[in-house]
């Protein structure tokens, strides 16, 4: 895959943080490095492929030599790089917390695509080991550094839109590919929710800074279409928020592309629509006056996340969102897609224990403290 033309030339490399991208995949070709080759705080130093002449081509492109490209058998050599500070894990999910507790150990800073881990107990374990080794971790939920989302954000909790009552967020899109490694239960650890939805639920705990105090979600998993013979092909959630504020999540991987956010308080409302694409979001935001779109620079989110987690690397400053956040997520949307059913509800109330059956709708019931603050 070529790199993105026009890229300004980086800057001297020993005013910033050196990192190694582990995963050579679209997102990494195609944004991930031309992001940090115009980052103020970050550059490539390495790069970790099971494609050796993959890693060689991109190392070549980059400036960089074959001895800076490396076979993930050769993964805990990047120990001995003292220039090379922080790992970006880029990896299907189920590998994320072999790979990130492996760098922990290497005292090197972990960047790690979303979700953190496949499973609560994923999430805590790399959670434990990065706390451990006395290293920085960060979840790469990029919409988190834009300027739409802040403003977004600050209309919610500064009372521009009154007290907050409904919010309802969709991510989909179409997953056409039956051998996707997205649609194996055993790397992605669920269907759409862990990869797009995960957009929609950690959103809105960004935008209100609360947890949620309870879940209803519904799966549907048709059994006639062998992309979802793993995994769930849509899911629908309803969550409950302190002072009885209402939240929906939809999201799919057999739909028509979509990425909306909507907000809706006593005196206003906020529109993002499209709301999780790598550029183009629109932010509208209405009251009784009419109806306003705020305009931002240019910017790449990529960019922005790499910057903010090598400025914290560089200052030692606790980068955002915290790690325990990450957990809370993977928490949340865990009870409802570990095993495959055609069509599932599960509720997720705040003082019940977890009860299971094995029919084909099946409900289940997690404590408050199991489903949402480990």
């Amino acid at each position: 895959m070529p790199l993105k033309p026009d890229i300004t030339p980086p800057e001297a490399q020993d005013t910033r943080v050196g990192f190694a991208l582990v995963g050579i995949g679209k997102l990494t070709a195609e944004e991930l490095i031309s992001a940090a080759r115009t980052s103020e705080q970050a550059y490539v130093a390495a790069l970790v492929s099971g494609e050796p002449e993959k890693a060689d081509g991109f190392a070549r492109a980059l400036g960089l030599s074959e001895q800076d490209a490396y076979t993930y058998e050769q993964f805990d050599e990047l120990a001995d790089r003292d220039d090379v500070q922080a790992v970006y894990i880029v990896l299907p999910n189920s590998l994320h917390r072999e790979y990130a507790t492996r760098a922990a150990r290497m005292g090197k800073h972990v960047l790690c695509e979303k979700p953190l881990g496949v499973s609560a107990e994923d999430a805590q374990a790399i959670v434990d080991a990065c706390r451990d080794a006395g290293v920085l971790l960060m979840t790469a939920y990029r919409c988190q550094y834009t300027p739409e989302h802040w403003a977004a954000r600050d209309a919610v909790q500064d009372g521009t839109l009154g007290d907050l009552r409904l919010l309802h967020s969709i991510h989909a899109q179409v997953e056409d590919d039956p051998e996707a490694w997205r649609l194996k239960r055993e790397l992605a650890g669920g269907g759409p929710l862990p990869d797009v939805g995960i957009y929609s639920l950690n959103t809105l705990r960004f935008l209100t800074g609360q947890e949620p105090e309870w879940v209803f979600a519904t799966q549907h998993q048709p059994a006639e279409d062998p992309r979802f013979r793993e995994v769930e092909a849509s899911m629908s959630a309803l969550l409950g928020f302190p002072g009885g504020v209402s939240a929906t999540i939809q999201t799919s991987y057999a739909a028509f592309k979509t990425t909306s956010l909507r907000v809706m308080g006593e005196k206003g409302s906020l529109l993002m629509d499209p709301a999780f694409p790598y550029d183009g979001l629109k932010l509208s935001l209405s009251d009784d006056d009419g109806t306003r779109q705020p305009s931002f620079p240019d910017y790449d989110q990529f960019t922005l996340e790499f910057d903010h987690f090598a400025r914290c690397i560089r200052r030692g400053d606790t980068p955002g969102p915290p790690a325990r956040r990450a957990c809370r997520t993977t928490s949340s949307w865990t009870p409802c897609t570990r095993a495959p059913a055609p069509d599932r509800s599960c509720a997720c109330p705040p003082t019940r224990t977890a009860t299971r059956s094995g029919a084909r709708n099946r409900s289940c019931r997690r404590s408050k403290y199991t489903a949402f603050i480990l």
